[in-house]
């Protein structure tokens, strides 16, 4: 049997029971809450007033990440790849994804510290 066949089954299913999992551990969390006393819809519509900051650091993070591993692979690795003839062929995807995850894990550490110092500031 050809795994070109198994494709049409398996996405579907998947997707169904990644659906019914997310609505199950939802409902039972909300049961949990009820059975502590807590109301859940408290929990459900509580502010996030960091959020915007959040995922614009991240995304800077992630840009830069990019754009840094855009510099470095065009102008380091691309000497290197072509001068040495280790089979590269100037194929550097690694080092995309790490300085994406890089420049993105930065950013989240910068909202981190920047929401720390807020927070500190309104306790004193």
């Amino acid at each position: 049997m050809q795994a070109a066949l198994l494709i049409p089954i398996l996405v579907p299913l998947g997707m169904f029971a990644m659906i019914f999992g997310i609505i199950y551990l939802r409902t039972r969390q909300n049961l949990a809450m009820i059975e502590k006393g807590m109301n859940p819809k408290e929990f459900a519509n509580r502010p996030a007033p960091y959020l915007n900051l959040k995922w614009g650091l991240l995304l800077v993070g992630a840009g830069l990440g990019l754009f840094l591993a855009y510099v470095i692979d065009n102008t380091i690795l691309y000497k290197i790849s072509h001068t040495d003839n280790f089979g590269n062929n100037g194929e550097n995807a690694a080092i995309y994804f790490a300085l994406i995850a890089i420049g993105g894990g930065l950013g989240l550490i910068q909202s981190y510290r920047i929401e720390k110092k807020e927070i500190m500031n309104k306790n004193q």
